[in-house]
């Protein structure tokens, strides 16, 4: 999902999924906490970008010295390169019940042959020489020990995936072959030697590298590591993320009352992280407190903090305030999209990084996919997707100066914008399948716009929360 075009800084440039991976050395890294989300409140603007602690700014120079949003993209990925290098995270003996989602840290190779004897492709006969066959009495199933071996003329019932007895000349398949009276079985078409058995090493010799490292494993994966002979795979390790949830106004339950509102975020955002490769390992409800903020971020291990509103500058907005006073980096102090001006992302040390995320629900989205998504990606060593455009079906109006990220839905070879796209809104994100990435002054009909896919909407449910 990275931005196309080119990069100045030679660092920004896309990181190889192996390069990444060289990364990951034996010495343990930084541990790490969960996290927690919430629904917020304030969109307003963020400070001024730059390194060391930040300086007061009049909110007047936020959007001059915001971050376009594809450099916000790149510096996310920057970032989590030079936190892989100061991690030095072991890689991880994972059960394969639990690889789903993760990066190989070492090339899968065959334990055994593939198949690991010669074996019937078919239900049949196995047969030994020229036709007809005599047939033995007992038949050979999968799973059992070798059988006797044949003798010309002979034939013995087979299973699909039971052992080839020694001997044989072919597998004769179940709807090709007759009996006759005195019960030998003929063929009713010619007979190739060596016809449907698959025989010992076929798909892979012991010792052949079947998957190099940086391949995503999938349900696929999964399937062809048992088959190899592995019980666990050496993976990178999840990066581990915090979330903290600000602001006093939000109810975990019940309906909205008094000024007060649900909060939307909390039970999005740890199942889309997860999705991006996240273990979220803790969710804290902070709400308006600069000193819980603090000892929040200070004592968290976690790889990355999220923390959801709280990011412009009223009177109850502590994330600035609470980055200048431990001294963090800012390496992003709001970007050039819509919705989701203010997030920002800083660095805290050289392994441990802050997103903070707008409070609005679709605002706190595009900082997600903006800076969480780049970092967690790279973190975790997956290949980055590959950049793709569809035309819109219709014209959608832009911001003069900033990108626009609007869901879509995906019909056919178009994109359909959605309505109710409005930074506080969720219910077109609700039913979209992208994010239309729409440069400044908008998008006509027909329009080819780049489109960052939402990991369910291409992975599927069960696959991308895992």
């Amino acid at each position: 999902m990275t931005s196309p075009g080119t990069r100045a800084d030679a660092d920004a440039e896309d990181l190889d999924v192996e390069e990444a991976l060289a990364l990951v050395r034996e010495n343990p890294g930084h541990g790490s906490h969960g996290s927690h989300d919430s629904h917020g409140r304030r969109d307003g603007h963020g400070g001024p970008g730059g390194q060391g602690a930040p300086t007061p700014h009049h909110p007047a120079d936020a959007h001059h010295r915001a971050t376009p949003w594809s450099e916000a993209r790149a510096t996310a990925e920057r970032a989590a390169r030079t936190a892989a290098r100061a991690a030095r995270r072991t890689p991880v003996a994972v059960p394969l019940d639990a690889a789903l989602g993760l990066t190989l840290a070492a090339p899968l190779a065959a334990l055994t042959d593939l198949p690991s004897f010669d074996s019937s492709a078919m239900d049949g006969w196995a047969v030994a020489g020229p036709g007809p066959w005599a047939v033995r009495d007992e038949g050979v199933l999968a799973g059992h020990a070798a059988p006797a071996p044949l003798t010309d003329g002979e034939a013995v019932r087979i299973a699909t995936g039971a052992r080839i007895p020694p001997d044989t000349t072919a597998v004769l398949r179940s709807e090709h072959g007759r009996s006759d009276e005195r019960g030998r079985l003929h063929p009713t078409r010619e007979v190739v030697h060596g016809q449907d058995i698959r025989p010992r090493g076929q798909e892979c010799r012991s010792g052949d590298q079947l998957l190099p490292v940086g391949t995503l494993v999938t349900p696929a994966v999964l399937g062809l590591a048992a088959a190899a002979g592995y019980d666990t795979l050496t993976a990178v390790p999840r990066p581990r993320v915090d979330v903290l949830v600000l602001g006093d106004e939000l109810l975990t339950q019940g309906l909205p009352h008094d000024g007060l509102i649900r909060d939307a975020l909390g039970p999005m955002l740890p199942p889309w992280l997860r999705a991006l490769g996240a273990e979220v390992r803790t969710v804290r409800r902070i709400g308006d407190d600069a000193k819980a903020l603090h000892s929040a971020v200070t004592t968290s291990e976690a790889d990355l903090i999220v923390t959801t509103g709280g990011t412009a500058a009223g009177p109850v907005d502590h994330v600035h305030p609470t980055l200048r006073r431990i001294g963090a980096e800012l390496l992003v102090d709001g970007v050039k999209v819509r919705p989701g001006h203010p997030m920002l992302l800083a660095r805290l040390k050289d392994d441990q990084h802050l997103v903070g995320l707008p409070g609005n629900p679709l605002a706190a989205v595009s900082g997600l996919l903006t800076l969480a998504e780049p970092l967690l990606r790279t973190l975790a060593a997956r290949p980055a997707p590959e950049p793709y455009t569809l035309p819109l079906r219709d014209a959608v109006h832009g911001h003069p100066y900033d990108t626009r990220l609007v869901p879509v839905v995906l019909r056919g070879e178009g994109a359909v914008p959605l309505h109710y796209n409005g930074p506080a809104m969720l219910r077109g994100i609700a039913a979209a399948d992208a994010l239309a990435v729409v440069p400044p002054g908008g998008a006509r009909s027909g329009q080819d716009a780049e489109l960052l896919d939402l990991p369910w909407a291409t992975g599927g449910i069960g696959v991308c929360f895992t």
